[in-house]
């Protein structure tokens, strides 16, 4: 086990009040790294509006192509600035509907464009947000304006998987030399449900007839069942990433892989066998290593919007180390990774999550669940993000009125 790493018991525990803190995140955890856009989504003299865990936030390029994220309402009527673009320096973002025009660096009123001489100006701000780039993606740090200091990004972040975990490391995001695609879409429950299913060592059974794993001929189980306290793994980094891992490594011997039901006579029908590890990241990013094909991996964000949306992204991460190496990512990604992968297989994960949104919005879910052994690793996350998270995101002002 590498550095900070404890392991946890594999067992069924009890859901009731372990892990209050997660039972009250309805808007997502606070003072967290969050991914809010592609590159490509914000290109110069364009401004794009996005909510996370209820914060409306807008984008826009300035001096030298630096993002900016600011409050995405304007302090004089409240429109959301980014509904028309209206972009007249680099150091500016202007509301379209009375011109008050606010600096990119602190969000200080800095002129009104009919009203150069006004009262308001130099007293009167919106908010700003701390922003990092990096190979193709847009992170936003969301939470309290005072909150200090703000961490790394790769605190918010799978860890960098090591050789003592993986003789051969899949890449990490953030790396130079690195292929980063993928797709976001918002999915209809909320980020808990979507960070659940992604995680569930029993939820494979929605993918047992899949056209990508017919195709490939993979040996996908009806699910995997922890055995051993040493099937999940808390991993905990001093001043970096905190999170939990199923090691399903066939030769670990840590589950067992239910490949046929005896009640109802359902198998497993391919015959090549995969092995892949996931693992679940504080405020909510899932890791699975070697996937969709071995030395790649997929990354998947579930990112708090409102209590019954939130955005799903995915992406697909791959060492690339020349212009022959990108050209074939971009061949595998357009012609299998996106199509078959990101759509074909997770839409089936998108259709579950969102299946389960009433049962815990309207039917007290969360005291009515009834768990199994399967469960295990799903409480162990939720008492993980429970005891690791910087704050649990309040509703927004007005969120509960009804109208």
């Amino acid at each position: 086990m590498g550095v900070g790493a404890r392991k946890v018991a594999a067992k069924a525990v009890s859901p009731h009040r372990e892990y209050e803190p997660y039972l009250e995140a309805k808007w997502g955890l606070k003072n967290h790294w969050y991914p809010a856009a592609f590159t490509h989504e914000v290109p110069d003299k364009l401004v794009k509006g996005v909510m996370i865990a209820g914060h409306e936030i807008a984008l826009r390029r300035g001096k030298g192509g630096k993002v900016y994220a600011l409050a995405d309402r304007c302090a004089h009527r409240g429109v959301r600035i980014s509904k028309k673009s209206m972009c007249l320096t680099d150091e500016h973002l202007t509301c379209w509907y009375h011109g008050f025009t606010y600096g990119l660096e602190d969000g200080v009123l800095k002129t009104i464009l009919a009203s150069p001489d006004d009262a308001q100006i130099g007293k009167t701000r919106i908010r700003t947000y701390p922003t990092h780039e990096k190979n193709g993606m847009i992170w936003v740090f969301v939470g309290d304006e005072d909150f200090k200091p703000v961490p790394p990004l790769t605190s918010d972040l799978p860890m960098r998987v090591p050789k003592e975990y993986d003789p051969n490391p899949v890449a990490f995001i953030l790396d130079d030399n690195t292929f980063v695609r993928g797709i976001h879409r918002t999915g209809d429950s909320n980020w808990r449900l979507a960070v659940e299913n992604g995680f569930d060592p029993g939820h494979v059974l929605i993918h047992y007839d899949n056209v990508f794993i017919a195709a490939t001929d993979r040996k996908l189980a009806l699910g995997w069942q922890p055995k051993s306290p040493e099937a999940v793994e808390v991993i905990d980094l001093p001043e970096g990433p905190k999170g939990i891992m199923n090691r399903y490594d066939p030769h670990l011997n840590l589950y067992n892989y239910i490949n046929e039901n005896a009640v109802t006579g359902m198998k497993v029908y391919g015959k090549q066998e995969y092995y892949v590890r996931t693992s679940m990241w504080v405020p909510g990013v899932l890791l699975v290593e070697h996937w969709p094909v071995t030395n790649w991996a997929q990354y998947e964000f579930y990112v708090p919007i409102d209590d019954t949306h939130h955005e799903y992204w995915e992406i697909i991460v791959g060492h690339c180390n020349s212009e022959e190496d990108r050209k074939e990512a971009e061949f595998k990604y357009t012609n299998f990774f996106e199509p078959l992968g990101l759509l074909e297989f997770n839409n089936r994960d998108l259709f579950a999550r969102e299946a389960m949104q009433d049962f815990y919005e309207k039917m007290d879910g969360w005291n009515q669940e009834q768990l199994c052994k399967l469960d295990a690793v799903v409480v162990g996350w939720r008492k993980l993000a429970a005891r690791f998270n910087r704050g649990i995101q309040a509703p927004p002002p007005g969120a509960d009125r009804k109208d």
